[in-house]
């Protein structure tokens, strides 16, 4: 089932993504050297992050899941860098 998440990072980042299959494992595609950079290699060894379901559908298509993934972008200012760490689309101040 089509799901769009909200990752919650240590730092209170957050990242929006969505998952065409729900897998429990799935934790998105953020760019790595962005996160990296926010933490101390002592923070590193010891990391939890929190995966919330914020939207699900059973009937969605994929344009519509695309859609909803940027609207919760949006809603959420996870493409603002002081707020989270998506990059698409392009945050306007």
């Amino acid at each position: 089932m089509p799901v769009i998440y909200k990752i919650t990072y240590p730092n209170g980042k957050i990242y929006i993504g969505q998952d065409r299959t729900d897998s429990i494992n799935y934790f998105g595609s953020a760019n790595n050297d962005l996160i990296e950079k926010d933490f101390t290699k002592d923070q590193k060894r010891d990391f939890t992050i929190r995966k919330e379901i914020i939207w699900e559908s059973e009937t969605s298509s994929i344009e519509e899941l695309n859609r909803m993934e940027i609207m919760f972008i949006e809603k959420f200012q996870s493409n603002n860098p002081d707020i989270g760490y998506n990059r698409r689309p392009k945050f306007k101040k």
